[in-house]
This record gives C-alpha cells, sequence and structure tokens, in this order.
C-alpha cells in the first residue's frame, strides 16, 4: 500500500490565520495530499516549570508565542475541502472538559463529512495544565475517561456517563459524527502503548527516528498479541518536522532535515520501519504560506517520483 501524507495546517505567528490556513488546505487536497493536521500549545511561558519536551536545558521555542487553536484551525480547513482528512497531532486531551471536547469533535465530524482523526496525547507541560485548570498528575487517568467519554458521546442514546470529571444522565447527545472517529494516541512508555493497543487505531509518534520506529512497532504487534488484537488493524502515523535544504546536510542531522533527496530517504525509510502515513509540517521552516504551499508540492512530487 502506498504512503499515505499528511500535510500540517499553518497555525503559528507567521501566518495570516484569517486566509493561510484555507489556502493551505485546498492546496493539500488539490496537490493530493490525503489528510491536513494541526498540533495544540497553549503559551509560551516567561518562566516555565519545565523545560521544553522535558529535555533539560532546552528552550521553549519561539513560535510558542502563539498557535492558533486547533479545532478552530480545522473548522477553517473543513469548510474550504471535500477530501482530506482532518486530523490533530496532538489534542493534549486532559486540558479539555471530556463532555465538551468530545462533543466539539462529533460535530465537527458531522460537519465535514465524516472526516475526522482524533490525535491525542497527555502532554508534558505543567505550565499549560495550571493554565487550563487540569490536574497534571492525573493526566493518565483523565486521558482514559476522555476515551470513555467520547465512546459515550459519539455512540446511541441515550448516552450517559459517571465519572471523576464528567458526570451526565441518560441523554440525547448530538450531532452525532458522520462515521467512527479513528482515535489515535501519541507516546511511548510501557502504560502509554498498552492503553493504545487496547483502546486505539493506531500510534501518532513525533521526535522519532526510524530505528526506533521500528522498534516500537515491533513491541506494538507483541502488544497486540498479547491483547489478542491483529496488528495490523493499528496505523502508525508519524509527525515529521521538516526542514528542506538547497543542499545535503552532511554528517549528523536529524531526521527530515536536509536535501529533498535525503528526506525522501528518510520517508522510504520511515515505511520499511512501519509508518503507514507521515505528516509532512514545514510551517516552522517556510516563510509565509506560499512558501508552504511550493513545499508540499516538491515534497508530493517526489514522493510520488520515488514510488513511495
Amino acid at each position: 500500500m502506498a504512503l499515505r501524507l499528511g500535510l500540517g495546517l499553518p497555525q503559528t505567528g507567521g501566518y495570516e490565520l484569517r486566509t493561510d490556513v484555507t489556502a493551505a488546505a485546498r492546496a493539500a487536497e488539490e496537490l493530493g495530499y490525503d489528510s491536513v493536521w494541526v498540533l495544540e500549545r497553549l503559551m509560551r511561558p516567561e518562566q516555565p516549570v519545565d523545560d521544553m519536551y522535558l529535555v533539560p536545558g532546552l528552550p521553549w521555542s519561539e513560535y510558542f508565542r502563539s498557535v492558533a487553536d486547533p479545532l478552530v484551525t480545522l473548522s477553517l480547513a473543513a469548510a474550504v475541502t471535500e477530501r482530506v482528512k482532518l486530523g490533530s497531532a496532538v489534542l493534549v486531551g486532559p486540558l479539555h472538559q471530556p463532555f465538551l471536547l468530545a462533543r466539539a469533535l462529533g460535530s465537527l465530524d458531522a460537519a465535514s463529512g465524516g472526516r475526522v482523526i482524533a490525535g491525542l496525547g497527555t502532554g508534558w507541560s505543567r505550565d499549560e495544565y495550571a493554565a487550563a485548570g487540569a490536574d497534571h498528575a492525573s493526566r493518565g487517568r483523565a486521558l482514559d475517561e476522555l476515551l470513555d467519554v467520547c465512546e459515550a458521546v459519539w455512540g446511541g442514546d441515550p448516552a450517559s456517563y459517571e465519572g471523576e470529571r464528567t458526570r451526565f444522565t441518560p441523554s440525547a447527545v448530538g450531532p452525532k459524527p458522520a462515521a467512527r472517529i479513528p482515535v489515535l494516541l501519541a507516546g511511548r512508555t510501557d502504560r502509554a502503548l498498552r492503553r493504545l493497543v487496547r483502546r486505539a487505531d493506531g500510534w501518532l509518534p513525533s521526535q522519532t527516528d526510524n530505528a526506533g520506529l521500528a522498534t516500537t512497532r515491533a513491541r506494538l504487534a507483541g502488544l497486540a498479541a498479547e491483547y489478542g488484537r491483529d496488528p495490523a488493524t493499528l496505523a502508525v502515523t508519524v509527525r515529521a518536522f521538516v526542514q528542506l535544504s538547497d543542499r545535503p546536510v552532511d554528517g549528523e542531522r536529524r531526521i527530515f532535515q536536509g536535501s529533498l533527496e535525503q528526506i525522501v530517504e528518510d520517508l522510504a525509510g520511515a515505511v520499511r520501519a512501519g509508518a503507514d502515513e507521515v505528516l509532512l509540517d514545514t510551517q516552522l521552516s517556510n516563510d509565509g504560506v506560499q512558501a508552504l504551499i511550493e513545499s508540499a508540492k516538491v515534497l508530493r512530487e517526489a514522493v510520488t517520483e520515488a514510488g513511495l
């Protein structure tokens, strides 16, 4: 099966939200991309509690100063497209009230004709948890509850649920999703991978090289066997932060950084390691939406020519 390609939508402060999201979404569909994607970042604290991605000494990226709301961004994309899937990579689930997030995702799916992919994770920033009024220490339980609530809200009526953060008596809750919403989960701890195999449709890694991807793919297959699940039913969608350059990067380089040939080589390696789809996010390395669209075109054509 051919590699599916996604494109990251321009959410950061260097872009014009009013016009650039729709321009990029239309272009992605016209260029043959399979999906468009958003991320979630709430803020850039001046004195953060945690270093970025919990890497000691790593400062928070400047783009965190302005990242548009993910569901607003996907709604803009949905309104001007007909075919591409609409994914999140990722929504930090425990930052949201479960019932309201489940209902918003169901409404977006209904409005888009069944195109939503719910990529969820627990995040890492205690500053964001404090700002959202959420408990960082119970984030795993909160994600489990969100998954429960989504099943209830997206399923048949009357729907009901009683948990730690969410309680509602038997009720009609609509609109319902137009199709079954696939759920992808981020994370790579043993607990996260076990939750994924038990409850989700696939894995959504980022900042992962192809060796690590292959190792975790094999681990997922082992867990699937343990839980009596067909590993072929678990999709792997990789978020790739692409930095395309005119010349090859010599020596040590980050994956998806370098010349077009090097990036295509990385994509081929991702396929061999078990990726079903790769989300190409170039918004941080392009100056304006036209440059983003042009790089999307070049990458799409190169992948096609490589037979991926």
